[in-house]
């Protein structure tokens, strides 16, 4: 660790840190900086050469307003509050972002009656600002699109992902936390007294005594918990796979436009990027196992079809040969549950000042800043 590393040597070999935070993805690197600027010692350890490689690097950039959550939930309260503080830090950090707004699009007279509960679910959940519109009203609006009636969410933005995570990781580090990279924990145990003690991989191998863990290890959360001896047995996650097409040429959009939900997903909608990029997706594939180390990211051209007859639904002039297969994603949920919500277990479930985090996936970017929050106020001594 050569002077990195603050604490005091033991025998063994064992290193003591105040608090190891496992992962470096978007809500990781935002519980990091929000300890860091509490006081806490802070080492962020990522197995990977780089910090946000997996699920924060590959989603949507949205910056969701919190409509369709369950009210009460876990992703209703982070998203609501996420949303306003996510707004304010790029503000404030000069990150970049656009309060694009979105429309949610019915485009059936079944789907047209679906929309009062959405926005009845939105208004219960705290966002007051939708907007009912009628076919002539949304068009209006995009002239491109073909809807019979549709809510407009003016709170729903997009933001530049990498831009955020490096700003969290800049603020932690003015804070003193360090970020490990190529650091696999490999196993652990949980002490006596509560801490545990990590069995640290990769090109300098080590062993950490640590006061405060927090997993936020995403797709390989669940594993990490069950390698340490002592911990909970971590719930079971399903992986679902969503792919992205990308739309060649101007886009026909300035908002986001999202179908009105059906299958219990948001179905295959159309969002921008800061510049001015227009991609859709993602689908919804349920891969057959759990293992992040079989996921296979490759987006092939026999999705194409399924994407066009989807699009037309909303924009009839779409075309499948201006759609370019882009990129996939896949997002961790709790298995068993029609409509998983976030689990966060800290100290009032695991008796020890610890905070093990799953199931964070859509909308965790959003969310972050308000999870991060939470979090350090659960592990503040």
């Amino acid at each position: 660790m050569d002077g990195g590393l603050s604490g005091t040597q033991q025998p063994m070999d064992i290193f003591d840190v105040d608090t190891v935070v496992a992962g470096a993805g978007v809500v990781g690197l935002a519980i990091a900086r929000a300890l860091a600027m509490a006081g806490r010692e802070v080492l962020i350890l990522e197995k990977n050469a780089a910090f946000g490689e997996e699920t924060s690097a590959r989603n949507s950039e949205v910056i969701h307003a919190g409509i369709y959550y369950e009210p009460g939930s876990l992703k209703a309260r982070h998203c609501r509050r996420g949303r306003d503080m996510l707004y304010r830090y790029c503000a404030e950090r000069n990150v970049p972002y656009r309060r694009c707004g979105k429309l949610i699009v019915a485009t059936t007279q079944g789907e047209c009656e679906t929309l009062p509960r959405i926005a009845a679910r939105a208004q219960a959940n705290g966002v007051d600002d939708l907007r009912m519109l009628d076919g002539a009203g949304a068009k209006s609006l995009e002239p491109a699109l073909t809807a019979t009636a549709a809510l407009l969410s003016p709170s729903t933005g997009i933001v530049d992902s990498h831009s955020f995570m490096l700003a969290l990781l800049g603020d932690a580090e003015a804070h003193g936390a360090q970020l490990v990279l190529r650091a696999p924990i490999n196993g652990g145990t949980s002490n006596p007294d509560g801490t545990i003690d990590l069995e640290i991989g990769g090109p300098e191998p080590m062993r950490l005594r640590v006061r405060s863990f927090v997993n936020s290890a995403g797709l390989w959360a669940p594993a990490l918990s069950n390698s340490i001896e002592g911990l909970p047995l971590a719930p079971d996650l399903a992986l679902v796979k969503g792919s992205y097409f990308s739309l060649t040429g101007r886009a026909p959009f300035s908002r986001l436009i999202y179908p009105a939900p059906r299958d219990g997903g948001l179905g295959i909608h159309l969002t921008l990027d800061l510049n001015g990029r227009a991609k859709f997706g993602p689908d919804t594939q349920w891969l057959t196992h759990a293992n992040p180390e079989l996921i296979d990211y490759r987006v092939t051209e026999d999705h194409r079809d399924a994407f066009l007859a989807a699009i037309q639904t909303y924009w009839p002039n779409a075309k499948g040969d201006s759609l370019s297969p882009d990129y996939s994603g896949v997002r961790p949920k709790i298995a068993g549950a029609d409509y998983p919500d976030f689990r966060i277990d800290g100290p009032d479930v695991l008796a020890n000042p610890h905070a093990l985090l799953y199931g964070i996936e859509s909308p965790g970017l959003t969310a972050s800043l308000s999870i991060a929050a939470d979090v350090a106020e659960m592990l503040d001594p």
